[in-house]
């Protein structure tokens, strides 16, 4: 059984790498062999496998991840917990979603922190990156080998789940494994609050809030609450710096379907000409569209959001002004205490008995 002290060297030391394998080597000569040959085949192979996976959305997940990393923010945070020895090492499986790259790794990383064994059903959507990653962390410390198991098999002798999915699929991992000590995600969406006070600069941090990963993370800002008075064209005048989203394809395409629904009904929008806004009461936005609403003070929007509390995952405003809110353009770079779902899955992971 690995010590606390060395769990979280090991992963201060994966941060390390990762951050010499994005520096080093993106983009590398297709002839190149290096140390992380296992991890840049991956990512060739998952840019192949899916249309949505790119080098720019897997280097701006590895950043993420290597953020998460940093020793001294990995000791401040299992420092708030008992993790010195786990002697009743349990058998946690981990179901993953596949819509932005290695969206599960939090969960990877709080498993094995936490002393116990990461069993991990991967997404078909993405199901090369995690392992070449988990190689790495085993190069730097072999003796995690016996507490890291992926399975493409029905998952049975486990002891605890961590689920993540649609809504449909929370109702099914609810039926199948609602016997054991579980966490089980559904969908979210993420918002902003404008204040009308926004510079530039703001606005193009939003951009970043906004746009990566082609809006399909849960951490994705989907809806805008802006003020009454606000004008819209002045925002879209700042997306300007992501207009390459066109030449995605399956962006695209789904930016052209929604305008022409959209003409056909005679439904008000704005168009940049590769995002339509649309005043819409839903949090949940098609991609390549932006919902918003508008509110005509903080007291009433602050009640409108407390009935949405179970289906928005992060918030973000300017400078984070907005309580428990991101600043503008740190949606998508949680930090390592920044739970999905508001759950506190290291809490979960240390009383499993």
């Amino acid at each position: 059984m690995l010590t606390i002290n060395e769990r979280v060297t090991a992963f201060a030391n994966l941060g390390i790498q990762l951050q010499s394998f994005v520096s080093q080597h993106f983009p590398s000569s297709e002839n190149q062999m290096n140390n992380f040959s296992g991890l840049e085949n991956a990512v060739r192979q998952s840019i192949y496998a899916n249309k949505w996976f790119t080098n720019v959305s897997i280097t701006q997940s590895l950043y993420g991840i290597i953020k998460m990393l940093e020793k001294d923010k990995l000791n401040q945070w299992v420092g708030k917990y008992d993790l010195k020895y786990n002697s009743s090492n349990k058998v946690v499986a981990v179901i993953m979603a596949g819509n932005i790259p290695l969206v599960g790794f939090h969960d990877f990383l709080s498993v094995l922190i936490s002393g116990n064994t990461f069993l991990g059903k991967l997404s078909s959507d993405d199901a090369l990156l995690l392992p070449a990653i988990a190689e790495i962390l085993l190069i730097i410390q072999p003796k995690f080998e016996p507490f890291i198991r992926f399975t493409l098999e029905k998952i049975k002798d486990i002891d605890a789940v961590i689920a993540t999915g649609s809504n449909n699929t929370a109702r099914y991992f609810e039926y199948y494994f609602g016997k054991y000590p579980h966490i089980i995600r559904k969908n979210r969406n993420s918002i902003a609050i404008l204040s009308g006070d926004e510079t530039a600069a703001d606005m193009v941090e939003l951009a970043d809030d906004i746009f990566m990963y082609y809006g399909l993370g849960c951490r994705n800002v989907s809806k805008l609450y802006i003020p009454s008075s606000f004008d819209l064209k002045l925002l879209l005048a700042h997306f300007e710096g992501y207009e390459r989203v066109k030449n995605h394809s399956g962006y695209f395409n789904n930016y052209e379907y929604n305008k022409a629904i959209y003409l056909i009904n005679s439904v008000p929008h704005l168009d940049n000409g590769f995002l339509i806004v649309k005043e819409d009461k839903s949090l949940t936005s098609p991609v390549a569209v932006l919902h918003f609403e508008r509110y005509s003070d903080i007291d009433t929007l602050a009640e409108l959001l407390q009935t949405h509390t179970d289906q928005i995952q992060c918030i973000v405003s300017k400078k984070g002004q907005w309580d428990g809110s991101f600043p503008f353009g740190a949606a998508q770079y949680p930090e390592v205490n920044d739970y999905a779902d508001g759950v506190d899955t290291l809490q979960f992971l240390s009383q499993l008995k």
